[in-house]
């Protein structure tokens, strides 16, 4: 049901630029109820899961939720912070400073709203708050630099499902992806760059991104040739050799193929070749969270060890660094070129409205 100020229209109100940052989302506690939830809400989206409906509720709510609520909650809570989920918490800071950023380069006509796709703070949410603080031009950007449909189309339907209640629609552009922007490759490099300068180098610099099933790849699909057109530019930018890197997909679920190589059967086959040290990256990830710091700078950790290998290191994502947020800030200055040329004059647009007979 729509809320009744969804409807309301006031004349002099500013009219501003929303920018609304979406990512994926987390459990609002690492506990198996909550986990649940979280599970259900997200295996149930048609673009995660493409199985016809009636026998994927069978699946879901039958095996899936009686199982694997309990692991993951046990995965959540070696990662839970003080502050609550990581991945919450890294995308509050990425707001905060991106509105910072925008608000010294364009001033205080930009507002930067926060939601998630699945769990607190919703999608919906976050836009009416955008709507509350006078938003009439609208630019949503999913925090995935390379699209899927599994994710970025994912946002894009959650979005348009929150502004059908919306009588006035705002102006609106979306950010579909940004594997191969400039800004976006030089912030990935100087993570890496800035690693090694402390850390030292490693034999092999391993590039994790998150899987999907294969079979969405070939029916078009494009996430599997922006995550290797990402890869090459940085290693590219890295100047690393062919030998010094590769590429491999992480956080497969269920039993069907997914995009291959396999992080974790990568990390055991180079230690078992004799490749002593490896540092993993995960330039898909735009923060940490349960698939980064627990599956890769644990569970990976692992059986690198485990296999024979000596050195393990995981290099943060970007999270709220200067390079991240400064690249954020220029997506969103290319994404909203012509509206900061917008002639907001409120008192003016009353008066007229005034002299028409309007109320408000």
């Amino acid at each position: 049901m729509a809320r009744p100020d969804l409807q309301t229209f006031q004349h002099g109100q500013p009219a501003r630029i929303g920018v609304l940052l979406v990512n994926l989302g987390s459990p609002e506690s690492p506990e198996r109820p909550a986990v649940r939830r979280y599970l259900k809400e997200f295996l149930w989206d048609p673009r995660v899961v493409e199985i016809a409906r009636p026998l994927w509720w069978l699946v879901l709510n039958v095996i899936i939720l009686n199982t694997r609520p309990g692991r993951s909650a046990k995965a959540y809570q070696k990662v839970w912070t003080k502050e609550g989920s990581p991945l919450l918490h890294y995308s509050a800071l990425q707001r905060s400073a991106l509105a910072d950023a925008l608000a010294t380069k364009f001033g205080n006509d930009i507002t930067v709203g926060l939601g998630m796709r699945y769990g607190k703070p919703s999608i919906r949410s976050a836009l009416e708050e955008l709507l509350d603080a006078g938003v009439r031009r609208l630019l949503v950007l999913p925090l995935y630099p390379q699209y899927s449909a599994t994710t970025t189309a994912s946002i894009f339907d959650a979005v348009s499902e929150a502004l059908r209640d919306w009588r006035w629609l705002p102006d609106f552009r979306f950010v579909n992806h940004y594997h191969d922007d400039p800004a976006y490759i030089q912030a990935l490099a100087n993570s890496v760059r800035q690693h090694r300068a402390q850390h030292g180098d490693a034999e092999r610099l391993l590039l994790s991104f998150h899987g999907i099933p294969e079979e969405y790849f070939h029916k078009g699909d494009p996430y599997y040739c922006e995550c290797q057109k990402t890869a090459r530019l940085l290693a590219e930018e890295l100047e690393l050799k062919e030998s010094q890197w590769q590429i491999s997909f992480q956080s497969r679920l269920g039993p069907k193929k997914w995009l291959q190589p396999y992080t974790d059967h990568t990390l055991a086959a180079l230690a078992n070749n004799g490749v002593k040290s490896v540092q993993v990256f995960c330039p898909g990830f735009s923060a940490d969270c349960l698939e980064t710091l627990e599956e890769v700078a644990m569970e990976n950790h692992d059986v690198f060890k485990e296999a024979g290998g000596e050195r393990y290191e995981y290099i943060p994502c970007l999270n709220d660094s200067p390079a991240h947020i400064e690249m954020l800030a220029g997506l969103v200055e290319q994404h909203t070129q012509g509206w900061q040329t917008y002639t907001n004059e409120p008192h003016m647009i009353l008066q007229r409205a005034a002299a028409q007979g309007a109320s408000r």
